[in-house]
């Protein structure tokens, strides 16, 4: 093992370690550590939440038009995908393998799959891609994608001689629910959150989970509640925009005569609704690129903190399944984990702007992918997170509409918005892949009626009352609440409008955003043997020479510059084998070739010494982190 193996190592010794031992370790107060200690009580009652703890739902929106036919007009349950997946994996034995990549945090296993025709090599030999959905709770629409797309390319073998071709010569894996739990809970209750469903004590009261979302109506669904009060008593007043007085328009403080509020009781009598609902962690906050610790863990309380980040980087199961397998599968250099509801191609940085932290090569390629996706998708943005995601729609009309509604400001100036933990930022920075996380679906803002620019949410009632039959908007309905006595309880569809598409409009989303996916993957680099031939060495009897040329076919280089700056890939190599008989004269059996970029021809020349009645062939091969691998054979003799 050479020094440079070692110093990685080490490196990566001291990681596990230290991931190891935070792992034993919870939080105590400020300023040290103690033994794991949870609050005396997960709730007011004394029980822990959880999907067994609610009542079920039983939504039609995830319900397949025909048991055991795949459809994409209904939500995937974590059981219907264990089982399509399964069907899969023994329909196409040739091209599916079906794993579990861990256990998430309520036990359930972290399915996937990876699609690559095994007669053409090891998935493991080919350039890959990543993809994943659900790592979101409430984000359903990103699993239906994932499945989308594997439904799509496996449909597609052999029929689609471009599909054919990708499945041939590369490598998918492809994570439906990254986040079984938070899913099953979101497709199966009422309730909602962020993202794991580890308990956790969002409003810093020593209890935990305490005080959840209730559905007082019982119809599967939190909604909000409104309070007619005196004039100027309230926040909110009936939008005069519509005529059938279903709308709610802010005005502020004093200036309303009704109150609004989320469905719900104050279980903890603390004063609030539904402050401290189920988990309260955030996958998405947990890798370890740009970690920040949670709010109040800044001693100095002058640094960067991260709500949702967990304990430590990677603290949660389903985070580290992504890592671990990334980390053991270096051939990927495209990484997509879906999210909602922009819609807009996402990726990093998520600390500066492109220009200060990606290598100009590399933002060219991102620069490429966003437009190129733009066009396929039909998403009016693409861009980083630190400052494209947070400046999104800053003279738009819709936005500061949005902005006026609901009381946030829109700085006078564009300015970056920092996250940390970010995925993105480990695909890039840390793993050196072109890595989105998109987000899909738009919250309903889908028909533009009057051509001014903006959707408004009359526009999004008059879209549900004529095209969907108003089933996306629940009537206020009265109910006698027992504190605040009576109110009406209605509004958007929050699970299957605002935050994932109705049914009627789902396979349109998920194809659209699947499609960019393709052409992703379908940009993989690929390397190749060009040509090798043997020549003759002239005035050297016995000795030959075999001249190589190699090539990267893919549009994306064998190895971004971050790749190579953060040493998770070697440099591609050339190498020969020869028969017996034969043996090299000066020349390494192993070349080192650097990185390939798309077309890039580099020639390997071997001088070789061959006694005489020698006779065989001589193999010679390119290997690549990310490119893959090729080979062909020479006759000696």
């Amino acid at each position: 093992m050479d020094k440079r193996a070692l110093r990685l190592g080490a490196a990566a010794a001291l990681a596990a370690a230290l991931i190891i031992g935070l792992a034993a370790q919870e939080y105590g107060p400020p300023g040290r550590r103690q033994e794991s200690k949870l609050p005396p009580t997960y709730t007011v009652g004394g029980v822990r939440h959880g999907i067994s703890y609610f009542p079920k739902t039983d939504y039609a929106f995830t319900k397949p038009k025909r048991a055991g036919d795949i459809d994409f007009a209904h939500y995937h349950t974590y059981d219907e995908v264990a089982a399509i997946l399964r069907k899969w994996a023994a329909d196409y034995p040739n091209l599916v393998d079906l794993y579990s990549v861990g256990k998430s945090f309520e036990g359930r296993d972290i399915w996937q799959i990876t699609i690559t025709n095994k007669a053409t090599g090891k998935d493991t030999d080919k350039p890959a891609m990543f993809l994943e959905g659900n790592r979101h709770s409430g984000e359903v629409t990103a699993a239906e994608s994932a499945l989308w797309f594997a439904a799509h390319v496996l449909g597609g073998y052999g029929q689609d001689p471009a599909l054919t071709a990708l499945v041939d010569t590369k490598a998918l894996y492809v994570r439906v629910k990254n986040n079984p739990d938070g899913s099953e809970m979101y497709l199966n209750t009422a309730q909602s959150n962020r993202s794991t469903v580890r308990p956790f004590d969002d409003d810093r009261d020593g209890l935990l989970d305490e005080d959840p979302p209730e559905d007082l109506d019982g119809d599967g669904f939190i909604l909000q509640m409104r309070k007619k009060v005196e004039p100027g008593k309230g926040t909110m007043i009936v939008d005069p925009a519509d005529p059938s007085g279903r709308l709610m328009k802010r005005v502020g403080a004093g200036k309303g005569d009704y109150l609004t509020y989320p469905e719900g009781l104050d279980n903890d009598g603390d004063g609030r609704t539904n402050e401290d609902g189920i988990g309260g962690l955030d996958l998405h906050r947990n890798y370890p690129e740009n970690w920040r610790p949670m709010p109040g863990r800044d001693l100095t309380g002058r640094g960067f903190t991260q709500g949702g980040a967990g304990e430590y980087p990677l603290s949660e199961p389903e985070t580290r399944a992504v890592f671990s397998f990334l980390l053991e599968h270096p051939n990927v250099s495209i990484g997509q984990t879906m999210d909602t509801t922009v819609p807009m191609l996402l990726h990093g940085p998520s600390t500066s702007r492109m220009s200060e932290s990606m290598f100009p090569e590399d933002m060219k390629i991102f620069h490429y992918f966003d437009e190129q996706g733009k066009r396929i998708t039909g998403y009016p943005d693409a861009g980083d997170t630190y400052w494209d995601y947070a400046n999104l729609g800053r003279d738009d009309r819709e936005r500061r509409a949005l902005a006026a509604e609901f009381g946030f400001e829109i700085p006078a100036e564009p300015r970056g918005e920092p996250l940390f933990g970010h995925s993105p930022d480990f695909g890039y920075l840390y793993y050196g892949a072109v890595w989105y996380g998109d987000e899909l679906w738009n919250g309903g803002r889908v028909k533009d009626y009057d051509g001014d620019g903006r959707m408004t949410e009359l526009e999004s009632l008059r879209y549900i009352d004529e095209e969907l039959g108003g089933r996306y908007f629940k009537p206020w309905t009265k109910f006698v609440h027992p504190t605040l006595g009576q109110v009406e309880i209605g509004g958007f569809n929050p699970k299957f409008w605002r935050q994932n598409p109705p049914v009627e409009l789902l396979e349109e989303w998920i194809a659209k955003e699947a499609r960019f996916n393709l052409f992703l993957a379908k940009s993989l680099p690929q390397v190749k043997v060009v040509s090798a031939e043997v020549r003759q060495v002239r005035k050297e009897p016995g000795t030959i020479e075999i001249v190589a040329f190699f090539t990267n076919e893919g549009y994306l280089p064998t190895a971004l510059k971050m790749a190579d700056r953060v040493k998770i890939v070697r440099p591609d190599a050339a190498s020969i084998r020869l028969p017996e008989g034969a043996e090299l004269a000066g020349a390494a059996a192993r070349q080192d070739l650097g990185f390939l970029r798309q077309n890039e021809k580099k020639e390997v020349r071997w001088k070789i010494k061959v006694k005489p009645g020698t006779s065989g062939e001589a193999e010679v091969s390119i290997s690549s982190t990310r490119g893959g691998t090729a080979r062909t054979t020479v006759k000696i003799g």
